[in-house]
């Protein structure tokens, strides 16, 4: 059986006799700000390291699939909603087009990629959701991190004054990432990553994040699925957990997705649990994925226990194996392939 035909069967929710690996790390130093100035001229270096990377990876360990990694690419080139610090701002807020540099050489690498591995593995295009996107432009803000200023507690309070300002900004980096999400699909990826988040802020509720998250997260994920009239666009959910972050998992239940990823083991929910949740939908991950985590510290012996056992809970209808996050630049190959022998 090939990879593509192995991950046909995970996303038709088969019972796997072998089990699909899908880990990923980043191929630049500074992911957030590598390779992107604010006018948003792309770094041909930093592309040429992300290929070169992936090219690496592919041959050292022979992946099952590919998440492609965007370094250099984490800021939307939009200056009115990296700027915006009030309602008033947010509604001045316009789409970037679906020409725009930024997005024209994310479709030229995708495809780039798709060439390279695309008739052996199936490849899925790293994208951020809006309200993620609205967060990482002000992590790349010198001036904005100079105010000591959060940026959950910044989307939360202008939540707070105007939800509708706050639909209305974060709708249309929707719409230029509905583009980038289309333009992906049709240069050749399988479907499209999608990093989603709560906001973390006990002001921001279910109704909040319904109202203004899920509407645009939604119309990125449906036109990626959309983008190819034959169909066979599949798009991966990826609750973004971290140690300060976590989730209201309910959140995402009713998100477009076809497959689901969140942090199994910071955030307590077990892959065989978290697929009930999800409604029965294909599932990924199930190991830590820091420096203090068990895959990047273990043995041999303690990996390939920890595979059986995690495998023991959630079965093998529907599963994969992956990590909370993208892994450690600095991990060793040969752990994941303690995980490939384990399943076998």
């Amino acid at each position: 059986m090939n990879k593509r035909d192995l991950l046909a069967q995970w996303l038709a929710n088969e019972t796997l006799e072998k089990i699909p690996l899908g880990f990923w790390f980043h191929f630049a130093q500074d992911e957030l700000t590598d390779g992107f100035t604010e006018d948003g001229i792309i770094n041909k270096t930093i592309i040429e390291k992300n290929i070169e990377g992936h090219k690496k990876f592919f041959n050292d360990f022979q992946p099952d699939m590919i998440k492609i990694m965007t370094d250099g690419f984490f800021i939307y080139p939009n200056r009115e909603f990296r700027e915006a610090q009030t309602p008033e701002d947010l509604w001045k807020v316009k789409p970037i087009g679906e020409n725009h540099p930024w997005i024209e050489e994310q479709a030229s690498y995708a495809k780039t990629l798709a060439g390279l591995f695309g008739k052996e593995i199936m490849l899925f295009y790293n994208i951020f959701s809006p309200a993620t996107t609205f967060k990482f432009v002000r992590l790349g803000n010198k001036e904005f991190l100079s105010r000591n200023i959060n940026p959950d507690t910044l989307l939360a309070q202008l939540l707070v004054k105007d939800k509708e300002a706050v639909l209305h900004a974060l709708n249309t980096a929707a719409q230029d990432l509905a583009y980038l999400a289309s333009r992906i699909v049709q240069a050749g990826a399988d479907g499209v990553y999608l990093s989603a988040q709560n906001i973390s802020d006990t002001r921001i509720d279910g109704k909040l994040h319904s109202y203004a998250l899920f509407p645009g997260d939604c119309r990125i994920l449906e036109t990626a699925k959309s983008a190819r009239n034959n169909g066979g666009v599949f798009n991966i959910l990826h609750i973004c957990g971290y140690s300060g972050h976590t989730n209201n998992f309910e959140d995402f239940v009713d998100y477009p997705a076809d497959i689901f990823n969140w942090a199994a083991v910071f955030e307590n929910l077990p892959l065989g649990k978290g697929k009930k949740l999800f409604k029965g939908k294909p599932v990924i991950g199930g190991f830590d994925n820091t420096t203090d985590g068990l895959l990047y510290k273990g043995s041999r012996e303690e990996i390939q226990t920890e595979t059986k056992r995690i495998l023991a809970e959630a079965g093998r209808k529907g599963i994969a194996l992956g990590a909370d996050c993208t892994l450690p630049r600095d991990i060793d190959i040969k752990r994941l392939m303690w995980i490939r022998e384990a399943c076998a």
